[in-house]
């Protein structure tokens, strides 16, 4: 069995003190960070981190302008193994994988075969993301269009059909928004150096910019591929 990271730890705790020793009911909201990560004696990289996991795991749910919340439907989940932490956290693991491989040679190919609509639609779907980035919203959206128009233009019928593979990846990994404020750096520079190399039509520049996107957000996401 895998040595859990202190934030899996972590989350393993703070589900408990919600499912098994009842300290937080479904509905209620979560201390503020600064107090819940000195209760629980970890950072606050740390604890939002487990946070994440709990949101992935529906366990806490993201009202955006409001904070974190105990779901309502948190009695519903019946797992004090956590082995559905584990099953995500494998399956985003596995989803990023597949990226990883695939995502590079999709961005050389649309390079290459875009038209100059499609070219114009990832660099204003690019635009997009930079623009949320920028004023703190939500990018999940406009990340799964950015992407999906970059496989479109690789006019490639089997490369289309992995489209909802990356999107459920990228909706899974933004979905709390609390990889912090470095994924969303990394996002924003990688995407602009992404799109220079399209407007240049560089298919090596757009494979190796994709390649090193893919690259940060395993990394900041804790997503070790062997």
């Amino acid at each position: 069995m895998e040595k859990q990271s202190l934030s899996q730890q972590t989350a393993r705790r703070l589900y408990g003190l919600i499912a098994a020793e009842k300290k937080l009911s479904p509905g209620e909201k979560l201390p503020n960070e600064l107090e819940l990560s000195q209760e629980m004696g970890v950072s606050r990289a740390t604890l939002r981190e487990a946070i994440r996991e709990l949101v992935t795991q529906g366990v806490l749910e993201v009202r955006r302008g409001r904070g974190t919340f105990v779901s309502r439907r948190v009695e519903e989940i019946n797992d004090f193994g956590f082995s559905a932490l584990d099953r995500v956290r494998g399956q985003l693991r596995d989803l990023f994988e597949l990226r990883a491989v695939f995502e590079p040679e999709m961005a050389a190919l649309a390079c290459r075969r875009a038209t100059p609509e499609e070219l114009a639609d990832i660099l204003s779907q690019g635009e997009r993301v930079a623009a949320a980035i920028r004023a703190g919203d939500d990018r999940t959206g406009a990340d799964r269009d950015f992407h999906a128009a970059i496989v479109r233009a690789t006019h490639n019928e089997f490369m289309t059909r992995l489209l909802p593979v990356i999107s459920q990846a990228v909706e899974t990994a933004i979905v709390s928004g609390d990889h912090g404020e470095r994924l969303a750096e990394y996002t924003l520079r990688d995407h602009a150096l992404l799109m220079e190399f399209f407007v240049k039509r560089d298919p090596e520049g757009t494979r190796h910019a994709m390649a090193v996107h893919m690259r940060h957000a395993m990394d900041e996401m804790g997503l070790e591929i062997d």
